[in-house]
């Protein structure tokens, strides 16, 4: 079961980012695995409902070596 600390910032990681790397740091804080936020993200996108939270996202969220 994923858990999430109220007390943690979302992020963006370049670390095995594949575009913006929004899934990446997401992934990372949420605990869910990558692949399933890439696939998430993508059918998202393909349905035209993804494409702007993903670059609003990309946009707004800090990187992580930003917070360190």
């Amino acid at each position: 079961m994923a858990y999430h600390d109220p007390n943690t910032r979302f992020y963006k990681t370049s670390e095995g980012a594949v575009v913006g790397g929004v899934c990446s740091g997401l992934s990372e804080n949420l605990k869910i695995d990558v692949s399933l936020l890439r696939i998430v993200a993508i059918v998202l996108a393909f349905t035209g409902v993804g494409i702007l939270p993903y670059v609003i996202l990309w946009i707004a969220l800090p990187r992580k070596s930003d917070l360190i």
